[in-house]
């Protein structure tokens, strides 16, 4: 029986999406339709007609929003990111809809986005390019510190966290680890896994690249920031929500916190890809964060590569076509459950 193709419909779209997924469809042949609306419960009902559904980080695929989907006829949700913390998966299962993600694309996009923040921060360079520019060639406030000797702490040690470990051991740094599971890439590296107090204690830099779950929400917290290196940098590349950013205001404030650098905040989906240099920032937590000269903020770029998009528009891809054809699917997450 010959099964009619798949019609998609992605939300949170912009132009870059579009001449990625259309240059990767091109192996396929399926409709895509785009729109830049977050999907949500009122917004699910624009996917009506469409068998499949393509959302992004900040998407919310909470319960209401799952069937509501399920009532337009969509029967497969595509992540086009690692995490999936965002959506219920339980009633996904439920409602029988088919939950897919893209749990690896270019792991080096991140970690070379991290060492860019660690580095920029460290040397003070974005301060000194807006300097040089109006003339000011004063070397005040721009001292930084050699990385060589230095010991960073990683959070998380799978593909994203290895290949931060790559690019740092490089530059002759001393590499501690802390994970639930410890990757022989990692020791091979010359990591070391320590506890989180350990590490907590000894690292100069603290660069968080763990999912977020409902365990470590907030791990860092005033609690854990007290347990830091007096200084400490912090580089947060992987959820948002891993750090409570009050918390992280006032170790900033106090000086614990010598330099933090973020490319995810815990409430960005109401800001980040989002032009609002016209408008009045709303969110109060993050305009205190934009006053502070040792803080460094990138709105959610880590993953933006050419090799990485080409790599989640395929894999998306490459999943839809596997469901669709009724073939397993090894990053399905509603038959792990």
């Amino acid at each position: 029986m010959i099964q009619p193709t798949p019609r998609l419909y992605l939300y949170s779209a912009q132009q870059y999406d579009r001449a990625f997924f259309d240059q990767a469809n091109a192996a396929h042949g399926f409709e895509l339709a785009y729109t830049e609306s977050p999907l949500n419960a009122d917004t699910a009902r624009l996917a009506r007609g469409a068998s499949v559904i393509c959302a992004f980080v900040n998407d919310i695929l909470d319960a209401d929003c799952l069937r509501a989907l399920a009532e337009a006829g969509v029967r497969t949700v595509a992540l086009r990111c690692a995490g999936f913390n965002h959506v219920d998966l339980g009633e996904a299962k439920r409602l029988g809809l088919a939950v897919v993600s893209v749990p690896a694309y270019s792991p080096e996009a991140v970690a070379e986005h991290t060492l860019a923040l660690i580095l920029t921060l460290n040397r003070n360079t974005h301060r000194a390019y807006a300097r040089v520019r109006e003339g000011d060639f004063n070397l005040k406030g721009l001292l930084g510190f050699n990385l060589n000797g230095r010991t960073v702490g990683l959070i998380g040690t799978g593909r994203i966290g290895v290949a931060t470990a790559r690019v740092l051991s490089g530059l002759g740094v001393e590499l501690l680890g802390h994970d639930v599971h410890e990757n022989p890439e990692f020791k091979a590296l010359g990591g070391r896994y320590v506890a989180l107090d350990e590490l907590y204690a000894r690292s100069h830099i603290i660069s968080l690249h763990c999912p977020l779950t409902e365990s470590n929400h907030y791990m860092i917290n005033a609690e854990s920031i007290a347990r830091m290196r007096d200084g400490v940098m912090l580089v947060n590349t992987s959820r948002g929500g891993l750090i409570d950013t009050e918390a992280v205001i006032a170790a900033l404030k106090s000086r614990k916190v010598g330099h933090l650098a973020l490319d995810v905040y815990e409430q960005e989906s109401d800001v980040f890809f989002r032009d609002l240099s016209d408008e009045i920032l709303a969110d109060d937590m993050l305009s205190r964060l934009l006053t502070f000269p040792n803080v460094l903020i990138t709105g959610h770029q880590g993953f933006f590569t050419q090799e990485a998009m080409t790599q989640i528009a395929e894999i998306t891809l490459g999943n839809v076509a596997a469901v669709a054809r009724g073939e397993a699917c090894d990053n399905e997450l509603t038959q792990r459950l």
